[in-house]
């Protein structure tokens, strides 16, 4: 067999063959093992919870895959709530026809990507669905974590904290729409596709009041649902933002908002005024965060104002409509 067919979905003799040739082969453990209909497991103290689904297309593209992409994309989502990854759900939906080669190179990416992490894959599912158009994958992964500081806890946000972005920006949106040929240049763009949950090991939280991921919308998305949700504002600064000359470059040749550019391997953190140069000396010392950047701070003005290098202030506004590309 060289392709998905009904059959592997079907629930029977073809379900468990590829369930014992595939799944528990690269995720096997001692909870997946037992294979009972809800996995035991053992959690002390509050938990973080979350859950995501990837349709990212192409699901290769420079630098990651949908695999690397939903084990990523959930735990990160758990780290920057300040807690540790534990668990994850995985399930896949295929269509009928799916290389099984694809789909073996998507696993074995998953599995080294929860093996750096060390969260373990405890349950999940596999359907196979009828083909309409060009044979695709689709995955969720739902996430359990040790919860050991809130990082989302909105009333500890106070004017004067600073705001730190850890990498520069906009790299996986360009990276997936160059893939997809829809940009009509040629670029050696990488995703910054990553494991944001060594931030907090390397770092810790003292000092840290707040964070998010910059993924869909980018860091224009999450400034403004932060605002929204404390009712302050921001001031950040154009110099200030980390961002590769050449896709600073691209962003305004296309005429792309930087600040909207989907990310996989961002969080904005927010921090306590005197501790920001300090946490982002340490951050620098990792290489997902070579080029973090305090670039601005909280203010009371209700408003996410960009200063331009020549002194002129914008308002970043909510991004609006189809946000590019689309990632999960």
């Amino acid at each position: 067999m060289i392709s998905t067919t009904m059959k592997l979905g079907g629930g029977g003799k073809a379900t468990n063959d590829f369930i014992k040739n595939y799944i528990i082969k690269y995720f096997g453990n001692v909870y997946l093992n037992e294979l009972r209909d809800a996995s035991k497991l053992m959690i002390n103290g509050n938990i973080s919870f979350t859950t995501d689904s990837f349709v990212v297309k192409p699901e290769f593209f420079p630098g990651g895959d949908i695999g690397k992409l939903a084990v990523y994309g959930t735990c990160n989502d758990l780290a920057v709530s300040g807690a540790k990854p534990k668990f994850l759900s995985l399930s896949l939906i295929v269509s009928e026809g799916y290389s099984l080669e694809k789909l073996d190179k998507i696993l074995n990416s998953i599995k080294h990507a929860v093996e750096e992490i060390d969260v373990k894959i405890v349950c999940g599912d596999t359907k196979v669905v009828e083909r309409s158009e060009e044979p695709s994958i689709f995955i969720n992964t739902t996430g359990i974590g040790e919860l050991a500081v809130d990082l989302n806890n909105y009333n500890k946000i106070n004017i004067g904290d600073k705001v730190i972005i850890t990498s520069d920006i906009a790299r996986h949106g360009l990276a997936v729409l160059s893939e997809r040929n829809e940009l009509n240049v040629d670029t050696e763009i990488i995703s910054d596709c990553c494991n944001l949950y060594k931030i907090f090991e390397h770092v810790g939280y003292d000092g840290i009041k707040f964070a998010r991921d910059a993924t869909r919308g980018g860091v224009a998305a999450v400034l403004n649902e932060i605002k929204e949700h404390c009712n302050k504002g921001f001031l950040i600064e154009e110099d200030r933002m980390p961002i590769e000359e050449s896709v600073k470059y691209l962003c305004e040749f296309l005429g792309f908002d930087m600040l909207e550019i989907a990310n996989e391997g961002v969080a904005v953190l927010i921090c306590e005024n005197d501790r920001a140069d300090e946490i982002v000396l340490k951050l620098k010392e990792l290489e997902i965060a070579k080029n973090a950047s305090v670039v601005g701070e909280v203010t009371d003005c209700e408003k996410v104002l960009l200063k331009n290098i020549y002194g002129g202030l914008r308002v970043v506004e909510m991004p609006d409509g189809n946000l590019l590309p689309r990632i999960c």
